[in-house]
């Protein structure tokens, strides 16, 4: 695996301007951020079940008064009832300048309250409310463990056309995965169906092997898991991996290496910062000075 990506077409344009997501339980990590990050990035904030999700406002404040864009996690079947969303929202727009939000369904069998999911909290009309006019989506190149893909098809349709309809912007951000070809595959599939709203490709950053192999059993992460584990040798268990080979693989599929355009149509890349946010940054840093 080589250490460095100069000479690939493509990848100083699209490591530009990225995007990475940490806890907003992390008040190092949030100070990090605001320290480590080009003014102007874009920083999701979780949700994880069970935590209180005004704790991401404090955190997100201090992320706008550092130059920076939070964009917090709105967990549909977290949420108890319209008016905690329409608080919550409202919390977020008046204290941390907050203008756009991720919206996930939420990972928890049964939802909390009226929202099942994503397309649910559109339909609500609160982001509207509060003037947030751009509402990620999550995308899935290698599946969901408990969603069938043809139910996540019509979802992305379905959240999609709805937003063209009620003037919200829309962005894909996708789970992470281990090689490149899946998400080569899911783009052409969902470019396909008539999805041509832009996509951010999640990757994770830089972290040993087995940090990422825990976190992509947690997450559900699929077949793409078998690339961390084709040698069990010490020497690979304590080799930080990065995402250099899967970008190769994305921009190969490029046309003249240009990942923005049809058919891939992505905007840039979202990095899940199991490793630590450093290397990540460090990581990023290296390869665009190549």
């Amino acid at each position: 695996m080589s250490d460095s990506p100069a000479g690939i077409p493509g990848m100083a344009q699209i490591l530009r301007g990225y995007s990475v997501e940490v806890s907003p339980r992390e008040p190092k990590i949030i100070n990090g951020c605001v320290e480590r990050l080009e003014k102007g990035s874009e920083v999701y904030l979780t949700w994880i079940p069970g935590e209180d999700p005004y704790q991401a406002v404090a955190p997100a404040a201090t992320l706008r008064k550092g130059g920076l864009i939070p964009v917090p996690h709105i967990g549909a079947r977290h949420v108890q009832n319209p008016a905690q969303l329409d608080d919550l929202l409202g919390r977020f727009v008046s204290e941390a300048g907050v203008d756009r939000v991720l919206l996930i369904g939420g990972d928890r069998d049964e939802p909390a309250g009226p929202f099942d999911s994503s397309l649910k909290v559109m339909e609500s009309g609160l982001l509207q409310k509060h003037n947030i006019l751009r509402a990620d989506v999550g995308g899935f190149p290698e599946g969901h463990p408990r969603i069938p893909d043809k139910t996540l098809d019509e979802a992305m349709v379905a959240k999609t056309s709805y937003a063209a309809r009620a003037g919200l912007q829309v962005r894909i951000v996708t789970q992470f995965c281990f090689e490149g070809q899946p998400i080569v595959d899911w783009l052409g599939r969902i470019r396909g169906m008539g999805v041509s709203v832009p996509a951010r490709i999640g990757l994770a950053g830089p972290a040993g092997i087995a940090t990422l192999t825990r976190y992509a059993l947690h997450c559900g992460v699929g077949n793409s898991i078998r690339v961390l584990t084709k040698s069990a040798s010490f020497a690979k268990l304590i080799t930080d991996h990065n995402p250099e080979p899967i970008l190769r693989e994305v921009l190969a599929a490029a046309p003249g290496g240009d990942a923005s355009k049809a058919p891939l149509g992505i905007a840039g890349l979202h990095f899940y910062t199991f490793g630590g946010l450093k290397k990540t940054v460090e990581w990023v840093a290296a390869a665009r000075a190549q």
